[in-house]
């Protein structure tokens, strides 16, 4: 039999596929489905500072400064005795997750303030989290804002919360960092664990009747796995990082791709989201077969096979890639030009 198992962040997984954060945490029986299907991790839903924030000041506002300048106003909005606040729930989800299910839970994290990237991710320390993820959803639109002053605002987050959490560290990256290889030698250098590539910026939309701009949430599609792919090849024994990819894996193929690359998990969500949790239990079926088809005797021996460092083309990896197709290109049939 095939050993699926893989190693990420420390952790001893049964196999390399791991529920990304998604809907599917919020609730407990869609988790527990989760776990059956095959998953051999969960990433939680991402704890936001803001929400926490907002929800701060509501209450401020409507509960402890109604009678401001009042006082006839004082009980005018009595202060519920049930009252759970946004950053209750998700400890409490936190922790109901970890009583009901046997696989580790990675909780998500996506601050804003130094302290509360800290503050925050003490307390998901403290409430059983066995790895954090750091969402850290940075656009860089300032033009005073220099590429290094970006890298440094992540370092910076980093080393804060490592001197004060033990549970390994994930950093989730977006791929629009000029040096991503250099960079993760920062990373490591910290004290992150581990690597998440990539994040996904949403893009927003322009109504053109209106002229408003508008948020737009679309799922992954397979297209987008080639450049976690590229990267996770590049990347592959050039840091001590565990290695995650994530957005755009739908299918087996890809995520076999992702693993010779050298990937220690895939994550998925846009396509348990379309097409079921079931889907996990056919990727771990059709990643068995494969794998036994191709004589592999575990993950570990297919991990990172494929590299650029064990490739049998390196350069295929960089631009001479580029230069090829370009080179080879042909319009299709009947197309004049």
């Amino acid at each position: 039999m095939v050993d699926l198992t893989t190693q990420y962040l420390g952790l001893k997984l049964a196999n390399p596929l791991v529920a990304s954060a998604s809907p599917l945490s919020k609730e407990l029986d869609s988790a527990k489905r989760v776990e059956d299907a095959g998953a051999a991790a969960l990433v939680m839903y991402s704890l936001f500072e803001e929400k926490i924030t907002s929800e701060h000041q509501q209450m401020e506002r409507f509960f402890y400064q109604q009678a401001i300048g009042h006082g006839e106003a004082d009980s005018f909005h009595p202060m519920p005795t049930n009252l759970q606040t946004y950053q209750e729930r998700y400890i409490e989800q936190l922790q109901k997750l970890k009583a009901a299910l046997s696989i580790p839970i990675i909780a998500s994290l996506n601050g804003t303030s130094l302290g509360g990237w800290v503050d925050y991710g003490k307390e998901l320390e403290q409430a059983g989290a066995d790895a954090l993820e750091l969402n850290i959803y940075h656009l860089a639109a300032n033009s005073n804002e220099s590429s290094e002053q970006v890298e440094n605002r992540y370092l910076e987050i980093l080393r804060e919360l490592k001197s004060h959490v033990h549970i390994p560290i994930a950093m989730k990256i977006s791929s629009q960092f000029s040096s991503p290889i250099h960079f993760s030698k920062r990373l490591e250098i910290a004290g992150a664990n581990g690597l998440t590539i990539f994040n996904r910026f949403y893009q927003p939309d322009i109504d053109l009747e209106t002229l408003e701009v508008l948020p737009k949430l679309e799922l992954s599609t397979a297209q987008e796995a080639l450049l976690r792919i590229r990267w996770t090849a590049l990347l592959y024994g050039r840091t001590q990082l565990s290695l995650a990819v994530t957005g755009g894996f739908h299918q087996t193929p890809d995520i076999l791709k992702a693993l010779l690359a050298g990937a220690d998990v895939v994550q998925l969500c846009s396509v348990l989201l379309k097409e079921g949790v079931g889907r996990l239990t056919d990727i771990l079926t059709e990643l068995e077969i494969w794998l036994d088809a191709h004589e592999y005797d575990s993950i570990e021996q297919l991990k990172g096979s494929v590299s650029q460092q064990n490739a049998i083309d390196p350069s295929a990896y960089e631009r001479a890639n580029y230069v090829q197709i370009l080179d080879n290109y042909s319009s299709a049939a009947g197309v004049w030009r």
